[in-house]
Parts: C-alpha cells; sequence; structure tokens
C-alpha cells in the first residue's frame, strides 16, 4: 500500500509591493531605500537603508495609532495575525452592511478578509474607499471576529478624523489590517501569515502578508 500523495499547500503574496513610488497617505514619508554602503564602490558588501511611514503599504494598525493610551503594536497579541481566515468578495458594495458576514462560520475562520476591488492602482493613493456600517462592525464583535482585513488603505473614510470604525473595532477586540492585494485571491478559507515586527513604540507595522489554502482545498 503507498501512502496517499499529500496536496502542496499553495500561497498567495498579498503584500503590496514596497518600491519607489508606492502611494501613502497624502503628507505621510514617502518609501524610500538608498545603498549606504556599495560594493559598487568598493566597499565590501551592499547595506541598504529604508525611510518609510509604518502605515505604508500592507500594514498593521496597533490601537495606539488612533487612541492616545492605546497598545503599540510591539505589544499586541500575536494571535488574531496568523491563523485560519476567510476571504470575502464584497466588490460593488457601498456601503458593505451586516449581508457580506451572515454566511460566515466565525468558529473557523474568525478573521476576514474583504476583496473590494476598489483600490487597484497603487501608486495614487484613492479620493474614497468603500467603508463598512457601524451594524456590519457591531455584527462582527459579536460574531467573533478577531481580524479584519481590506484592500484598502484605511478602514474609515478618506476624509474621516474621528474614524469611527477603528475606534469600534478596536473596542470589539478586533486587530486591523490594511493595504492587502487580494486581486488574484479566490473567495474562501485560508491560513493568513501576516505577523507585524516588534516595534515596541510604534503605531502600527508593515507585514508581508500571505495567505495559504488549507487542507483538502483545490485551488
Amino acid at each position: 500500500m503507498t501512502d496517499p500523495v499529500m496536496p502542496i499547500p499553495h500561497f498567495y503574496d498579498i503584500t503590496i509591493p514596497m518600491r519607489s513610488g508606492v502611494a501613502v497617505w497624502p503628507g505621510d514619508t514617502p518609501f524610500a531605500f538608498h545603498l549606504s554602503w556599495k560594493m559598487a564602490d568598493g566597499d565590501t558588501v551592499n547595506v541598504g537603508a529604508v525611510t518609510m511611514s509604518v502605515h505604508t503599504g500592507t500594514h498593521a494598525d496597533a490601537p495606539f495609532h488612533f487612541e492616545a493610551h492605546g497598545a503599540r503594536i510591539g505589544e499586541v497579541d500575536l494571535n488574531p495575525y496568523f491563523g485560519p481566515a476567510i476571504v470575502v468578495d464584497v466588490t460593488g458594495q457601498t456601503p458593505i452592511d451586516v449581508s457580506a458576514f451572515v454566511a460566515i462560520d466565525f468558529v473557523a475562520t474568525p478573521r476576514v478578509l474583504l476583496r473590494t476591488n476598489a483600490w487597484t492602482d497603487h501608486t495614487r493613493f484613492p479620493e474614497s474607499v468603500p467603508t463598512l456600517t457601524p451594524e456590519a462592525v457591531a455584527f462582527l464583535g459579536q460574531a467573533g471576529a478577531i481580524l479584519l482585513g481590506l484592500d484598502l488603505p484605511s478602514v474609515d473614510a478618506i476624509d474621516s478624523r474621528e474614524l469611527p470604525l477603528h475606534h469600534a473595532l478596536n473596542r470589539a477586540g478586533i486587530r486591523i489590517l490594511e493595504s492587502l492585494d487580494l486581486s488574484s485571491v479566490p473567495p474562501g478559507p485560508y491560513e493568513l501569515i501576516a505577523l507585524p515586527l516588534k516595534l515596541t513604540e510604534a503605531d502600527g507595522s508593515p507585514v508581508r502578508a500571505l495567505l495559504r489554502s488549507l487542507p483538502g482545498k483545490s485551488e
């Protein structure tokens, strides 16, 4: 008897590439990379330096980002950023209401990733984005969600100053991932790996976000 062949997990890299010209929030620090030491100039190694906002590209928000005494990213629980997740296609839904979430099994997939397809040119910051209704955020909290990710640079409206959805999600114990690239990911369940850096004082962190197909799921 031969052993059954186990399927090789399929990975999706859902990280926006970090390079010169990537869109940042208007007025925030632009991304820049340069070589401080160069082998081409006779140095023994190449050594690079990066200047950027911690909210550049695909990133995790810490509560300190929007609450004066909130937790910094280096002290938040890592559990929400690693484990079973579900990608939900909400293309064209404005606003995104409770109907987008009623079919989710939150026990099996408590991390929810929204594919809106509303921001596809990552060199241009969007003027507006679709947002969730307050009722949808309340539903996620009551249902047991522990993370909300989306393919937009903010979970709140671009012109919002009060950031009510950031605050509501935090009160519900739901962590936030922003600026994912879900354009090539079919809806359905996956394993999410999107760990923030241990930046002890920071209000957020870039992440390298991946989705891995679950055992028994074909792509």
